[in-house]
């Protein structure tokens, strides 16, 4: 028996009142498009869509849905991996993809103050005029609000840090109808706690971000993209490990096995040939810095045995190779037809890094399972992706997954490095935060006491 109650018509009422009609849907059309996300958890339909355009309007549907116990779950892009916006209990699916204004722009303080729907990739085409960006680069057009809420990452996460590490303020609707603001617009703050940061990653389970001031930083000067490959995946790895220990700057180190490398040489686009190999990016303010960089990297990596290495500063050619480590989901999905995807998210001390990904090409092998490796290497952060299309091989890549998790976990790791916990990874929230998890259990009661906003993620509990 659900712990919720129905939307029913007096409900639907007061929304439209909120909202008005046209940004609100109860057709199955629009309910489908927003029962599922791009990882391999089964769509749930909720019962209305909402689409607010201003902060009030996500506040008082809020009041509404808690006085009315009704389950709220935020939409973004739906470009998330690990199910976090499939409304598992049905009631309302609050969109922000009508919220995509800009609110104002600070170039002198390299700050930008957006609504939550905006999709990064549309930010920073907008930023372009004032020679500015938003760093982090989750691949897909995520909405802001959505990278937020998850703490999405990316390729640039070695230079320029996660999500969390490029906000600086925000507004958030709480369940009870408030709209409070965290942060500040300076750099610095120590005044109190840190609110910020708790809503960041918390999935929209504490409260729905509905305005963001933004850190940004100069486009530099000097770009240059790497290709090298190797004979192994442990010469690859060793060069992630000696480039980071190096002391050098690089802004995004990517590591993929020889399979992805095949797979993205013969579907994606790129000629990466079929051996491990890294992806690399180092950003400059000179170009003497950048050539004295590169210098070092090919050192390393030749030292280290490889096979192929190509650098790069014309922008044409960096496009094609960073679009095609961007689209290597769709790449999998293409390739494999029919099949649907377990997709890995782990992360691991630089250190450990080798052993993380020893771990997984040995239980791969154990189980005589297919499986495809990248990752951000820079950042200790692997994806493991395995197709399968039934329930037997399912069940393989499952345990493929939990042996993958613990073993993160003992490295001094976590289950997720970037996807979020959502639905899949809730399980182990438990092994990694031990009694912390009961604290974060206090939390979410103090600031959802119903417990409607985004009910069955984060926490391991029956759905």
């Amino acid at each position: 028996m659900s712990p919720f109650n129905s939307v029913n018509d007096m409900i639907l009422e007061q929304l439209a009142a909120v909202v008005s009609p046209d940004n609100l849907s109860t057709t199955q059309a629009d309910r489908q498009l927003h029962a599922q996300d791009m990882s391999n958890h089964p769509a749930h339909l909720s019962e209305v869509v909402v689409w607010p355009t201003t902060a009030r309007q996500v506040a008082d549907v809020l009041r509404i849905a808690n006085e009315q116990r009704v389950p709220v779950t935020a939409w973004g892009a739906g470009s998330s991996l690990e199910g976090n916006p499939i409304p598992l209990f049905g009631g309302i699916v609050l969109s922000t993809e009508r919220m995509i204004d800009i609110v104002e722009v600070r170039p002198e303080d390299f700050q930008i103050t957006v609504q939550p729907g905006i999709g990064y990739k549309d930010l920073n085409e907008k930023l372009v005029r004032y020679g500015l960006f938003f760093p982090p680069d989750p691949g897909a057009n995520a909405a802001i609000g959505g990278m937020l809420g998850n703490n999405a990452a990316g390729s640039r996460t070695v230079k320029y840090g996660a999500t969390k590490d490029n906000v600086l303020a925000m507004e958030v609707a709480l369940t009870d109808g408030q709209l409070i603001r965290v942060g500040s617009h300076a750099i610095k703050q120590s005044a109190g706690y840190d609110l910020l940061h708790l809503f960041i990653g918390s999935e929209g389970t504490l409260g729905i971000i509905t305005e963001a001031t933004l850190q940004l930083t100069p486009v530099p000067t000097v770009m240059t993209s790497v290709f090298a490959a190797f004979p192994s995946v442990e010469s690859a790895v060793a060069a992630v490990v000696e480039v980071r220990s190096s002391g050098l700057d690089v802004a995004a180190l990517e590591f993929m096995d020889e399979k992805m490398a095949d797979l993205i040489s013969r579907e994606g686009g790129a000629d990466w040939g079929d051996q491990p190999a890294l992806l690399m990016e180092v950003h400059a303010a000179h170009e003497e810095t950048a050539a004295l960089d590169m210098a070092l990297i090919r050192e390393i990596c030749e030292e280290l045995g490889a096979l192929q290495f190509d650098a790069t500063t014309d922008p044409a050619k960096r496009k094609i190779m960073w679009q095609a480590r961007h689209h290597v989901f769709e790449t999998q999905v293409r390739a494999f037809p029919g099949q649907r995807w377990q997709v890995l998210d782990i992360a691991v001390p630089i250190s450990a890094f080798p052993a993380l990904v020893s771990h997984a090409s040995q239980t791969l092998q154990v189980y005589d399972m297919f499986g495809l490796m990248i990752g951000h290497a820079g950042d200790g952060n692997l994806h493991v992706s395995m197709p399968y299309k039934d329930e037997g091989t399912w069940q393989r890549a499952l345990k493929i997954n939990d042996s993958i998790v613990y073993k993160a976990i003992e490295l001094g790791g976590t289950s997720t490095g970037e996807h979020g916990v959502g639905i899949g990874k809730a399980k182990f929230m438990a092994p990694e935060h031990g009694a912390a998890l009961e604290v974060m259990r206090s939390l979410k009661q103090t600031l959802d006491p119903n417990g409607i906003l985004n009910p069955g993620k984060i926490f391991p509990t029956g759905t």
